[in-house]
């Protein structure tokens, strides 16, 4: 028997998240409202991306644009995964939070001191999926 080397594990590593939407410039008006680098003039792009501090991306794509390439895609109803933002102090967690529901958006949950040492609320864009914005408290 012969020793053959191991296997070697394929890596990868998170470089973008996508978001699947409904009304794409509905969801591009939110994100700009949390201040997110969203550019002008996309609003009825097939493919909207941004590149956030850090190298991560952030994209959206319409509904449209996902069955182009994937005919029997459906959206799937209630959200499985959150998105984090992180505001610049815990008054800004409440600006954000009265910017983004004033402008008609969901409140999920209105702002409040957190046990875990954070200023935290979480509003939902259009499309349902949790968009939780915190800070940490002095």
């Amino acid at each position: 028997m012969t020793n053959s080397p191991a296997p070697t594990t394929p890596s990868a590593r998170l470089d973008l998240v996508g978001i699947v939407t409904a009304d794409l410039a509905a969801s591009l008006r939110f994100y700009r409202l949390l201040g997110l680098p969203v550019p002008d003039g996309v609003d009825d792009a097939p493919h909207v991306e941004i590149t956030l501090d850090g190298g991560m991306r952030l994209a959206w794509d319409p509904e449209s644009t996902v069955r182009s390439f994937h005919p029997d895609w459906r959206p799937v109803t209630g959200g499985r995964i959150g998105l984090a933002l992180q505001a610049d102090s815990p008054a800004d967690v409440d600006t954000l939070f009265e910017q983004v529901t004033g402008a008609g958006y969901e409140a999920a949950l209105r702002p409040f001191d957190a046990p875990w040492g954070q200023r935290y609320a979480s509003v939902l864009d259009p499309d349902g999926n949790g968009v939780d914005i915190f800070a940490p408290r002095a």
